[in-house]
């Protein structure tokens, strides 16, 4: 790729265009002297996502809701890591003539860096066991940065489907380090689980309607209530300070916003999207720096 030709990046999702993503990006590039430019692009359907993978002009995508996991199949190449994962949150390119679309999740670096931002004003972990609400594309990058970095052997998961718990199991026994999963359905089940150290919220900020999203709801703040308190990282950005966040924070937990995870991972993206020299060259302060700025904002 010709890094002096004009080129595109994109968030793409459904529901993005509220993302302060473009802001910083559009720092990064304007310092690495890129002439590229950042949007937030929405995606009503995966094929609309390909017509603009598919560009000449696209120099990479930030893959969100709900196509982490759908986007897999209609990839050139997906490396190890996003195999094993089950999950892309990354788009780049390799060769040309045809440009071959790779993808990679860079997700669990933002996970892993926001739990451990935390760690040392929480009280030390006692117990190798997280828990994950959602069981989504962005709950398989959680699973890998719980297991396979901060040593959690066993996960609950609190989601209203038991279908797509299932399938979360059975993809997750891919991974180098293979978790006992378990879908915690009642309050019962929950008192007999050890308390968990690290809580990542993967699923939109929305007030629970369904009897089973009012389960959920009930079972997390049962888990907040016990004594032992970690750190919760809520994925979600809209609003800043979410549902989740304000329960935990007042029941004494260490709690990371959903904006940071997009700062962790912005060194990884920029080396796939430009090359190595650019993402050494990248200027981390003034990208942070930006980012919350337009977090402030919101």
């Amino acid at each position: 790729m010709d890094n002096n030709e004009e080129k595109t990046l994109h968030l793409v999702g459904i529901g993005v265009t509220h993302s302060i993503a473009p802001g910083m990006h559009n720092y990064i590039t304007k310092s690495l002297g890129l002439p590229w430019t950042f949007y937030a692009t929405e995606c009503p359907s995966l094929d609309d996502l390909m017509l603009l993978a598919e560009k000449n002009t696209t120099a990479g995508l930030v893959v969100t809701m709900p196509y982490k996991t759908a986007i897999i199949p209609r990839l050139d190449e997906l490396d190890e890591l996003a195999l094993a994962i089950g999950a892309c949150n990354n788009v780049y390119y390799k060769g040309s003539n045809p440009r071959r679309l790779c993808g990679t999740n860079t997700d669990w670096i933002g996970i892993k860096g926001c739990l451990l931002e935390k760690s040392s004003k929480s009280a030390a972990p006692d117990s190798n066991c997280g828990l994950i609400i959602g069981a989504g594309g962005a709950s398989r990058a959680a699973v890998y940065a719980l297991t396979s970095h901060l040593n959690c052997a066993t996960i609950y998961v609190l989601n209203r489907d038991d279908q797509e718990v299932e399938t979360l199991i059975q993809d997750s026994k891919k991974l180098p380090k293979v978790p006992n999963i378990i879908h915690v359905k009642t309050i019962e089940q929950a008192q007999k689980c050890t308390p968990p150290h690290y809580i990542v919220g993967t699923v939109p900020d929305m007030e629970p309607m369904t009897e089973a999203e009012r389960s959920v709801a009930t079972i997390l703040r049962f888990f907040l209530e016990q004594q032992h308190k970690g750190v919760l990282l809520d994925m979600c950005f809209k609003p800043r300070q979410t549902r989740m966040l304000k329960l935990a924070d007042s029941m004494g937990w260490s709690c990371v916003e959903g904006t940071h995870v997009i700062g962790y991972q912005i060194e990884k993206q920029y080396t796939l999207w430009a090359g190595d020299s650019y993402g050494k060259r990248l200027d981390k302060e003034g990208a942070w720096k930006t980012l919350l700025e337009a977090a402030e904002k919101i």
